[in-house]
């Protein structure tokens, strides 16, 4: 998968997880930048991309991530 294809599947599951349509990520968009996004979105955040992807995250992967450039780039490596 590409990471534009990627990238417009996690923000589908943002704007799904946190019922925003207006939601639109980039590279640098954090948790600061998400009203909805504390840690019990997080959470279901993170349970939706592994469901949709079908991928398993560790805590230590999840921790590393500052923003959704680095979470892309640890999706994109988990699936090659």
């Amino acid at each position: 998968m590409e990471r534009e294809e990627l990238k417009n599947k996690i923000q589908k599951i943002f704007r799904d997880v946190f019922d925003n349509d207006e939601i639109v990520l980039t590279d640098s968009t954090c948790s600061d930048d998400i009203e909805e996004w504390d840690s019990l979105g997080h959470i279901q955040l993170i349970k939706a991309i592994e469901k949709e992807l079908g991928v398993k995250l560790t805590a230590q992967e999840i921790r590393s991530w500052e923003d959704v450039g680095e979470m892309l780039d640890n999706l994109l490596k988990k699936q090659n």
